[in-house]
């Protein structure tokens, strides 16, 4: 029984792991789902883009987002980056320096319909 256990566990850890993994987005930058809705983190220097769109794919309209920020965990360090919207789907932010190699961002959101995105990312 122990056996099967072991076996059924070995069998079922990748499966786990890779549910779990962002997949890449349109702009190569990882998606992940915030309940029905897909954010898709690009990082280039210090700008920091987060593309909105709805379930279908299809462009969230960015425009009335309030309260919108990213928490930057990176070198041990936590910033709060503002996010701005930018027509047609878009956040925009500035990061103090660009993002390091494991470095944590968390964003949240309330958009104009008073529905809330959140998404937490891991650099590579």
């Amino acid at each position: 029984m122990k056996r099967l256990m072991l076996v059924l566990a070995l069998t079922v850890a990748p499966l786990a792991a890779s549910a779990h993994e962002a997949a890449k987005g349109p702009n190569g930058g990882p998606v992940i789902d915030s309940a029905g809705h897909h954010v898709e983190m690009v990082a280039k220097g210090s700008e920091l883009v987060l593309y909105l769109t709805e379930g279908a794919d299809k462009p969230l309209a960015s425009a009335g987002a309030r309260n919108a920020r990213a928490v930057v965990q990176d070198g041990g360090k936590t910033a709060t980056v503002p996010l701005q919207p930018a027509e047609p789907n878009k956040l925009v932010g500035t990061l103090a320096q660009p993002l390091g190699a494991g470095a944590r961002v968390v964003v949240s959101a309330t958009m104009a319909d008073g529905h809330t995105v959140q998404a937490r990312f891991a650099s590579n």
